[in-house]
C-alpha cells in the first residue's frame, strides 16, 4: 500500500477527523507546522505544499519515517474528498 491510500484509511475515518483535517490543511492562519493523527503526520511546508508520512517511534523514542509523500494542496484535498464522500463521511 502506498503512502496515500494508508493515509487516507487510517485518517479518514471520521466527520470529525475529517473536518479537523480539513480545517488544518485550508486554514491561511497556519502557514506551517504538523497535524499529527492517528498513525499519519501531516506536515505543511507552506500554504500549497505537505509531506504525507506515517509516524513511528523507536526504542528510544526517537521518530522513525520509513516513507513519505508529497502532495500539492489542491490535489490533497481532491483526494480526501473523494475517499471521504466514497465512505459517506461527506455527501457531495
Amino acid at each position: 500500500m502506498n503512502v496515500m491510500e494508508g493515509f487516507l484509511q487510517s485518517e479518514i475515518n471520521t466527520q470529525e477527523l475529517y473536518e479537523d483535517i480539513i480545517d488544518f490543511i485550508t486554514s491561511y492562519h497556519v502557514r506551517n507546522g504538523e497535524f499529527e493523527g492517528n498513525e499519519y503526520v501531516i506536515n505543511k511546508i507552506d500554504q500549497t505544499n505537505y509531506i504525507i508520512f506515517p509516524e513511528y517511534k523507536d526504542e528510544n523514542g526517537e521518530r522513525e519515517v520509513h516513507a513519505a509523500e508529497v502532495a500539492y494542496r489542491e490535489n490533497l484535498i481532491k483526494r480526501i474528498n473523494e475517499y471521504a464522500s466514497k465512505k459517506n463521511i461527506i455527501i457531495h
